[in-house]
């Protein structure tokens, strides 16, 4: 089994992405982008981790190029 994230981690994290914050593939980036902004360390890090794989996602999808 995979490791589940909450509905609050995912709608937190998809409107941080949305809004334009320069969040990248690193884990620790990402995490002190956030800072102190969050309400505890696990939920800061949970939103770091899924942040990161979010964006490792978009770019391997950016890569994949259709074959015609």
């Amino acid at each position: 089994m995979g490791k589940i994230k909450s509905k609050t981690v995912k709608r937190a994290t998809k409107n941080l992405v949305g809004k334009g914050i320069a969040f990248g593939e690193d884990f620790e980036q990402n995490k002190r982008i956030l800072g102190n902004e969050m309400p505890s360390k696990k939920v800061r890090n949970k939103m770091a981790g899924y942040i990161t794989r979010v964006k490792k996602q978009e770019r391997e999808n950016a890569l994949k190029v259709p074959e015609n």
